[in-house]
């Protein structure tokens, strides 16, 4: 008689963790997403005000050759670093 009692009572509770824990991921993943989505716009915006402050000083072509530069160092140094903890 209380066998199966305590069979429904520990499937509600799995049942409810595994809610909890599928929650949990989705919030993560859309948290990640976020993350990523305001990184994206940063960079645009800070990129979009260097070529402007640097247009002023040099040409056009000068400009973005100097942004390029910075974003492909950052780059090279990003991935030495990501390879050394590997």
């Amino acid at each position: 008689m209380i066998a199966p009692l305590l069979r429904v009572a520990l499937q509600t509770a799995a049942a409810r963790s595994l809610r909890h824990a599928a929650q949990d991921a989705a919030l993560r993943v859309l948290m990640a997403f976020a993350a990523a989505m305001a990184l994206a716009v940063g960079a645009a915006c800070l990129s979009a005000a260097a070529i402007i402050l640097l247009e002023r000083q040099l040409d056009a072509a000068a400009a973005w050759a100097i942004v390029g530069a910075v974003w492909g160092a950052a780059g090279v140094i990003y991935f030495a670093t990501a390879a050394r903890r590997r």
